[in-house]
């Protein structure tokens, strides 16, 4: 026998799998009442399934390290603690053209890459204002439009990865791999970690006079579309979600195509499809972005996913809270639809 004649197609086995799924928590009430009662099962669920959430918030300890001016914004240099042994490191970035008054306020997350450097603009230790690259500096757009930005360093990468990557000269390498899998090992997983720093964020912007608490957005690209999506299921702070280059459905995405391992949440699927997950920001703002050519998160099941967040939205009456844009472009952000979206909703 030649195993060449025999079909070793080894995603026919798990594809089989999820088509025969019966997921417990996916959408489908009725009225208000019914969707509201959904809400709290799925996100309690959601929680159990991340590794919990801290009953009691980590005392901050902030400390700004240094403040800069590049003309039209300045930079503070910000260190925060969001658990024991945890620092997160941070930029915010504030407008000067705009005095005296309370800001909305723009949580910024980067995905895979530099780190922070990568949304604020810093290059080879420079910072610049171009919008190069797959984040097009999206901090930098958004300090320039108004809004008071925190661009946090998420946990694995830049500055915040293990002292290996950190040696090895690669700016662009991650810790992704290592704490991920440590995470599974103490029954966690990075998205808590990481949706933990992005809560501890928030408690930061809490302590600051020039915030209006009312309009805390967040938005993210990628990795960071995926912090931004979580963080914002599961804290009603956040009043707008901005996910560029994340949002599909679980199957076609980090189900079929290889991704880093920082996405997965162990069982999630027993549960509920990426965009039930949606319905737990609802009635929330919640935009989402997505390039017609995004090789990891196919536009076909991103169109099917907006659909279906949409029927949940409206089951909330609330349809104006949910809009998208699909653009011409590859696994990148854009930006053009959602900025006009914030501005209205913020």
């Amino acid at each position: 026998m030649f195993t060449e004649d025999i079909n070793f197609e080894v995603l026919d086995f798990t594809n089989n799998k999820y088509e025969n799924l019966k997921p417990e928590l996916n959408f489908s009430a009725k009225n208000i009442e019914e969707a509201k009662s959904w809400q709290k099962l799925l996100k309690s669920k959601l929680i159990d399934l991340i590794g919990g959430l801290p009953k009691n918030r980590e005392k901050l300890n902030s400390e700004v390290l240094k403040i800069e001016d590049f003309g039209t914004y300045t930079r503070e240099t910000i260190l925060f603690d969001s658990a024991e042994k945890m620092k997160v490191f941070a930029f915010l970035l504030s407008p000067k053209f705009i005095r005296n008054e309370k800001l909305p306020v723009i949580l910024c997350i980067h995905g895979h890459g530099k780190g922070v450097n990568d949304v604020v603009g810093i290059k080879n230790q420079v910072t610049r204002n171009n919008f190069d690259g797959i984040h097009k500096n999206f901090a930098i757009q958004a300090v320039n439009q108004g809004y008071l930005v925190l661009a946090i360093e998420q946990f694995g990468f830049g500055r915040r990865r293990t002292q290996d990557h950190l040696d090895s000269g690669n700016e662009s390498s991650s810790s992704c791999n290592l704490l991920s899998g440590t995470a599974f090992l103490l029954g966690e997983t990075m998205i808590k970690w990481r949706v933990n720093d992005a809560m501890a964020a928030i408690d930061y912007l809490e302590t600051r006079e020039d915030v209006d608490l009312n309009r805390i957005a967040v938005m993210g690209l990628s990795g960071g579309g995926t912090t931004s999506f979580f963080t914002s299921a599961l804290d009603e702070r956040i009043k707008l979600a901005i996910i560029s280059g994340y949002f599909c459905t679980f199957k076609d995405s980090i189900f079929n195509i290889n991704h880093c391992i920082d996405n997965y949440i162990p069982g999630i699927l027993k549960y509920a499809e990426m965009y039930d997950v949606a319905g737990l920001i609802a009635p929330r703002g919640l935009f989402v972005e997505s390039a017609t050519n995004d090789p990891i998160f196919p536009v076909g099941a991103t169109k099917y996913a907006i659909n279906k967040a949409k029927n949940i939205y409206e089951s909330f009456d609330a349809g104006d809270s949910f809009s998208y844009e699909i653009f011409e472009g590859q696994h990148e952000f854009s930006g053009k639809g959602a900025f006009k979206f914030a501005k209205s909703f913020l």
